[in-house]
């Protein structure tokens, strides 16, 4: 293909370009960010005192002179040579203050922006305005508007599931003692932007939120060990009692009741929207660490933490509920009944049994849940009272049971006139328990196909049934396979002597079973199938959930909790994925267990590495392509399908606004139902608090409804002459994008070199290696530190790269082409959300500071070949993304991040260049404890300021 080099002058043009010059940025509603604008430099100014008090004036100096060195480099006044000289004769110990100082910033910044985007919001609702889009009082307009039956809305929404799937990043590292200061100081500046203070009262805040900030600048940001898998287990955990047991249920709750107001004549009772999922202690593809042990144990953390949460909240309502039985009149018999379903008469909880009734109720659930956390869990998990409890109940036997007894309690409350007491506490508490039961979240299972068919033809041999598995043909292995699945004969006995691989394999199984007994089968809902190209790799999958006993042949034939879901990653896999979702099918024992899981299928798809494997808008259109064809794949085999989306915080993984991704899916892609995974600083982002996370997750429910229920596509009749058009444009944009990645010779050496990815592997980053094999192919590398890399540098290669080539060549002079390009964008939001996506990735990059990574590559000729090639695509992207959108504005769709990236992103420069000069002593065989720190916090700190760095 090829495309002419930039010259010298145009080279140097670009890489001089700061990337602000591609925003517009003018006067126009500066009112509306001055707040914003106060908040960070009140909280800047009370860091810097931090520093300066506790660094000394040196550091203090040193910090503000990079600071505003930064703001001179976006004006040209301040040349990048002046300020990275200011590090360059410096001890590393000299430099570590100004990282931790500029990483602090970005932390203060962020949360100054997301209190920013709550007062806007309220300013909004106490306006009176027009809801905004995203919102559920828009969407439930919508479909007030769009006048659709009420029968039509049931049946697509009666099963509706939206399910965000925790997954553990290498950069969301925090500590708990570093979140836990952030959340002090959030809440104290709501106060401080909330309430009307007098002068002292402003004086004692602003005391306040200064002596946090000291102890933030005094508390380590990272951990000198390892990350373990118990570490990112915890760090997952943490989010439900920052947020999501508060938000969720409340959110279930309000879709419930704003369905039925709109929908009287439909059923909703059971309708619970949004439920949770982790892949955090369940995924072991390419992470040697997940173990039967770490299996136990995530799940085991879930179940802790939901039973605390219900135990605490049924001592709460115990405290609220203290309605006597001479004020409020006879009580239903149901009530009587249960108050005095436990004798509980020697454990103290016996007083005022007969005068407060609904309290000796409570006491009889408390003590059930407290029996089911001891006979699953221990009495080590318990207070001390509830041990008490718990030796003098019947455990419950399931949630449902628990459920039964609350919702006794919510209708007696009803029945002696207390409805609003009822819609309060024991409301949360009894979705809650619909949404959480006693499992908390659902843990994925996760394995690449390889390994399946390593240890399956291990057990096949070992119990004489085919010596070599490996050596047959796809068609021979699915008769094998499907002659095992549809035998009741297990493969292995307790005695067998099996390879490590396969003895750890299954032991991760049995504890998948142990966990499904404890627990209940929604512990362990789902197992995924990476690199899933073929049948028998889904059978044999099968045949290990069979091994442990989950997969079952009975009278009615075979059952499984546990639903088979294949991951499709590369473009090529995405393109065959509905024709192995139809082979499967059409296998009838495959076709019997299916209808058993109530004739749902999921299939998920893999926008990280098919984006590495093709490049940006190719991954993107494959996705969409395979999307269609596997909805018609399970149309015609009579099945529902669930997609199971594997996002990324970056656009190069699939990342972007959640809301605009969901309208941006094909017809019938959703039908109600979705899961997606939330990764890194995103999960932080998005749902540390209360306020964000009931946004965030108020957007993923709107957006699903809107893409069940309404026409979101915009193509109308020109579907198929667009799907052409985007089949042509996507072969291009794979062509340029293989050029330089899989045929420049010297690329992998180029990548290496010139992004921190050897130290992602070398120092504490992650609890999993960077590889799947030891290898140094592009196509064994992680999605994860392939994006993170080329995010730290600021080239943001897997967001762009390929796509101007592609609209360049597609358009050649045809004026027509373009005109339908720009035609697309307009109507059709599956391409608007893929521009204004790679526009976010262009406008976080720099051609400048992805310069200064380039000179770590030694080959010098390597070097100037590669970095030439990728900063000529660069402005080729940027140009035709002017083009197509009329805009040279590369953020005129996005005023907010236009905001950050003008106000913030001069903070950035000081860190990356002071990772360069880190590395480059780190390369140079400083391999010191204090330099590898010093990365690991640059790395950091970016990831903290960009939001979505990997």
């Amino acid at each position: 293909m090829g495309n002419p080099p930039l010259t010298s002058e145009a080279l140097a043009r670009a890489i001089a370009t700061p990337m602000v010059d591609r925003i517009s940025v003018d006067d126009t509603g500066r009112a509306l960010t001055e707040p914003l604008r106060d908040d960070i430099r009140f909280l800047g100014g009370l860091l810097g005192d931090a520093v300066r008090d506790h660094a000394g004036q040196d550091v203090f100096e040193l910090v503000e002179n990079s600071r505003r060195d930064a703001f001179g480099i976006r004006y040209s006044d301040v040349g990048r040579d002046d300020l990275a000289a200011r590090y360059v004769d410096r001890q590393t110990g000299e430099l570590m203050p100004v990282i931790r100082a500029f990483t602090n910033f970005a932390l203060l910044a962020n949360l100054a922006e997301d209190l920013h985007r709550e007062r806007r919001r309220r300013i909004h609702l106490r306006a009176g305005d027009p809801p905004q889009a995203s919102s559920l009082t828009a969407t439930f307009g919508a479909l007030s508007a769009a006048r659709l039956p009420a029968a039509t809305v049931a049946d697509m929404l009666r099963d509706a599931q939206v399910v965000p799937v925790i997954t553990a990043h290498p950069t969301e590292t925090r500590r708990r003692s570093v979140f836990d200061a952030q959340n002090r100081i959030t809440e104290l500046m709501r106060t401080r932007s909330r309430t009307e203070l007098t002068p002292a009262e402003d004086a004692a805040l602003t005391v306040d939120i200064a002596r946090q900030i000291q102890l933030l600048w005094q508390t380590a940001l990272i951990r000198l060990r390892k990350l373990t898998i118990s570490d990112e287990i915890n760090t997952g955990l943490r989010y439900y009692d920052a947020s999501f047991f508060h938000v969720v249920p409340a959110l279930n709750n309000d879709v419930r009741r704003a369905l039925t107001a709109a929908y009287p004549d439909a059923e909703f009772d059971e309708l619970s929207m949004i439920s949770m999922g982790s892949w955090i202690g369940g995924d072991r593809d390419g992470n040697p660490f997940v173990t039967g042990e770490v299996v136990a144990e995530a799940t085991a953390s879930a179940a802790t933490a939901v039973v605390g949460h219900h135990l605490a909240e049924l001592a709460a309502l115990h405290r609220e509920l203290s309605l006597s039985a001479r004020l409020i009149g006879p009580v239903p018999p149901e009530l009587t009944a249960l108050a005095g379903a436990q004798d509980l008469d020697h454990t103290g909880f016996d007083e005022a049994r007969t005068d407060e009734p609904f309290r000796a109720a409570l006491d009889t659930v408390r003590s059930r849940v407290a029996a089911r956390a001891a006979a699953t869990l221990g009495e080590d998990v318990l207070e001390p009272a509830d041990r008490l409890l718990a030796a003098a109940a019947v455990p419950y036997a399931d949630a449902a049971e628990f459920l039964a007894d609350l919702d006794v309690i919510d209708a007696s409350l009803r029945a002696v006139d207390d409805a609003a007491i009822a819609d309060d506490r024991l409301a949360a508490l009894r979705e809650a328990v619909r949404t959480f039961g006693f499992h908390l979240s659902g843990l994925d299972l996760r394995q690449n196909s390889e390994t399946h068919e390593q240890v399956v033809g291990e057990l096949l041999a070992w119990a004489g049934v085919c010596p070599d598995y490996l050596a047959l043909d796809e068609d021979a292995r699915v008769d094998l396979l499907v002659g095992e699945l549809t035998s009741r004969r297990p493969l292995t006995s307790p005695e067998a002597q099996l390879s490590e691989l396969a003895t750890k394999e299954l032991g991760v199984m049995h504890a998948a079973a142990a966990a499904v007994e404890r627990f209940g089968p929604a512990a362990i809902p789902n197992y995924v199938i990476s690199m899933c190209t073929s049948v028998s790799d889904m059978l044999e999958a099968l045949i290990l959930l069979k091994e442990c006993g989950l997969y079952v042949i009975d009278g009615d034939g075979p059952r499984c909790p546990v639903r088979v879901v294949p991951l499709f990653e590369t473009i090529d896999d995405l393109r065959g994925g509905a024709s192995t979702l139809t082979a499967t099918l059409a296998l009838p024992f495959y076709r019997e267990l299916v209808g058993a899981q109530g004739r749902l299928h999921e299939v998920m798809l893999g926008y990280s590495d098919s984006n590495k494997d093709g490049g940006y808008l190719t991954a993107n259109w494959a996705l969409y392509r395979a999307e269609l064809d596997l909805v018609a794949a399970a149309r015609a085999a009579g099945v529902r399908l669930r997609l199971f989306h594997g996002r990324g915080g970056t656009v190069g993984r699939g990342g972007g606004p959640s809301y605009d991704a969901i309208l941006a899916q094909p017809p019938g892609a959703v039908q109600g139902s979705l899961r997606l995974t939330e990764q890194g600083e995103i999960i932080a982002a998005k749902y540390a608090n209360p306020v964000s996370a009931r946004r965030n997750l108020e957007s993923l429910l709107a957006a699903t409804i809107e893409s069940s229920l309404l026409d979101t596509e915009g193509l109308g009749a020109d579907s198929e002459r667009a799907y052409a058009d985007f089949d042509e444009i996507a072969d291009l944009a794979r062509g340029a994008y293989s050029e330089l990645v899989h045929q420049t010779p010297g690329f992998v050496e180029y990548f290496t070199a010139s992004t921190p990815l050897s130290e992602i592997g070398a120092l504490n980053i992650g609890s999993r290696p960077t590889s799947r094999k030891q290898t140094t192919a592009i196509a064994d590398l992680r999605a994860i530190p392939w994006v993170l890399s080329w995010t730290q540098c600021r080239v943001m290669l897997p967001g762009w790269y390929g796509v101007g080539s592609a609209f360049e060549q597609w358009i050649g002079d045809d004026a027509d082409r373009l005109a339908t390009l720009s035609d697309y964008h307009r109507r059709w939001p599956f391409f608007r959300s893929v521009m204004s996506n790679m526009a976010q990735v262009l406008a976080k990059s720099d051609m400048g500071l992805a310069h200064r990574y380039a000179q770590l590559v030694p080959d010098a000729e390597l070097r100037d070949r590669v970095f030439s090639m990728i900063v000529a695509e660069h402005e080729r992207t940027i140009a035709m993304h002017a083009a197509v959108t009329g805009s040279a504005d590369l953020l005129a769709d996005n005023d907010a991040l236009k905001r950050s990236v003008h106000n913030r992103f001069p903070y950035l420069e000081p860190l990356n260049l002071l990772q360069v000069e880190l590395l480059r002593r780190y390369r140079s065989g400083d391999a010191s404890p204090l330099i590898s720190r010093g990365i690991q916090l640059t790395m950091n700190g970016l990831a903290t300021a960009l939001r979505n760095s990997g």
